[in-house]
């Protein structure tokens, strides 16, 4: 089976190369960015700018390759891939949630950037807690526990760097 998946715009950041980005939009901050849709998605967008913040889902465009073992940011020891939010991946499909400032003539005014530019968009979902965040007592972050406070402000390392 084959997917093929055409991108129905593109994001604008103020990262360049993988190295130095945040690592999550929680460790974005205010880090501003635009989203521009093609001109024949744009009425799509009509009633998005009633919601604080939206899901982007986007092509990894940088990415290559992939291990199924992974020392990610928050640990010093291996996980499996899955059990990660490691950018190269079999499938490279960023996810990312963002807060919509404004809405303008097809652009998306966005903060809390985390992805590279010009990232070619898949998909925008609007972000609704009541769907989107399973109730708290049911919810466990596995070998993260302990260590998620600490992703705020990480920026990527040679980890994230294109192979070549």
């Amino acid at each position: 089976m084959s997917i093929l998946f055409e991108p129905i715009g593109v994001i604008h950041t103020p990262f360049y190369k993988p190295v130095g980005m945040p690592i999550q939009p929680a460790g974005a901050g205010d880090t501003l960015g635009t989203v521009e849709l093609l001109p024949v998605y744009r009425p799509g967008l009509q009633d998005l700018d009633g919601f604080s913040h939206i899901i982007l889902l986007y092509y990894l465009h940088r990415s290559q390759g992939f291990d199924l073992q992974v020392t990610p940011f928050l640990d010093s020891q291996p996980h499996g891939l899955f059990a990660t939010r490691a950018p190269r991946r079999p499938n490279s499909i960023g996810l990312s949630v963002v807060r919509l400032r404004r809405v303008h003539d097809g652009v998306l005014y966005v903060t809390g950037v985390d992805m590279l530019d010009e990232s070619p968009l898949l998909d925008i979902k609007p972000y609704v807690p009541d769907f989107d965040v399973p109730v708290a007592t049911a919810v466990t972050v596995g070998w993260l526990e302990g260590r998620v406070q600490h992703a705020a402000g990480r920026k990527a390392d040679a980890r994230f760097q294109d192979k070549d």
